[in-house]
């Protein structure tokens, strides 16, 4: 738990994905969209990959990937993520990690 809490507070836009998950491919795809840049941790590619999966369900994702996390706190995975996009939630969120300006 203490890995994934540190790695997700180390950047502004973080991604815990897998590198053959199509949900993390369209949220990375998105975000870059929005005109931000994300740090992507790939679990799958790492030695603590399994425990990490584990903390992150156990900080409330109900998958443990694509799970994202804006200034250190978990939004959530894609349902949550979308649901904020499509209520106009999640821009507003960005502004501050936003490279390209929309």
């Amino acid at each position: 738990m203490d890995k994934v809490t540190r790695l997700a507070s180390e950047n502004g836009m973080v991604l815990f994905s897998k590198s053959s998950c199509c949900l993390c491919y369209a949220l990375t795809i998105l975000f870059q969209e929005l005109g931000v840049t994300l740090t992507i941790h790939e679990i799958d590619q790492d030695p603590e990959g399994r425990e990490m999966e584990k903390a992150l369900v156990r900080l409330g994702c109900n998958a443990p990937v694509p799970a994202i996390f804006i200034g250190g706190r978990l939004v959530g995975s894609m349902n949550e993520v979308t649901s904020l996009h499509l209520s106009g939630g999640l821009v507003p969120l960005l502004k501050p990690y936003q490279t390209v300006l929309n």
